[in-house]
C-alpha cells in the first residue's frame, strides 16, 4: 500500500468511528436480561395455565406452551410489534422460542408484496431453513445410529 492509500484508510476509520453509534454494554445486557426474562415468564404462565386450567400433563403442557409462544411471536412479528421489542431488548428477544418464530415470519413479511408463492412461500424459511434442515438431519442420523447400535 502506498502512503496515500494508508492515509485514506486512516481517515475512513476515523470517519466510521465518529459515525458509529455508541453502545452502552451494561445497559444493553440488563435490557436483554429483562426482556428475555419477561418472555420466559409469559411462557411459564402459559405452561401453568395449561397444567392448571386445561389439566395437561407435563409433556402436553410443554407442547402447548411451545405452540402458544410460537404463535405469539409470529403474531407480534406480523403486527410489527416484535421488531420494537427486539430494538429495545436486543438478544433477550432473540433467544427464546419467540425469536425463532420471528426469524421465520420476518422474511416472509418482507417479501409479501411479491405474492404468496414467490414472496412468502419462497422466503419463509430463508433464515431458519438451514437451522431446521441441519437440526432435523442430525437428529435423524443420531436416531438411526442409536437404533442400530442399541
Amino acid at each position: 500500500m502506498d502512503v496515500k492509500q494508508q492515509k485514506l484508510n486512516k481517515e475512513y476509520q476515523i470517519y466510521v468511528e465518529r459515525k458509529m453509534p455508541k453502545s452502552n454494554l451494561l445497559r444493553d445486557c440488563i435490557l436483554a436480561f429483562i426482556v428475555g426474562g419477561i418472555i420466559c415468564t409469559i411462557g411459564q404462565a402459559v405452561n401453568n395455565l395449561g397444567k392448571g386450567y386445561f389439566n395437561l400433563n407435563t409433556e402436553e403442557a410443554s407442547a402447548f406452551t411451545a405452540i402458544v409462544m410460537i404463535f405469539l411471536g409470529a403474531l407480534l412479528t406480523g403486527l410489527g410489534v416484535y421488531d420494537d421489542i427486539g430494538k429495545y431488548g436486543g438478544a433477550g428477544s432473540v433467544v427464546p422460542i419467540t425469536g425463532f418464530a420471528n426469524s421465520i415470519v420476518s422474511p416472509a413479511m418482507e417479501f409479501k408484496k411479491e405474492g404468496y408463492v414467490f414472496g412468502v412461500g419462497s422466503k419463509l424459511f430463508s433464515i431458519a431453513g438451514p437451522v431446521l434442515v441441519y437440526g432435523i438431519s442430525a437428529s435423524v442420523l443420531i436416531g438411526l445410529i442409536y437404533f442400530f447400535v442399541k
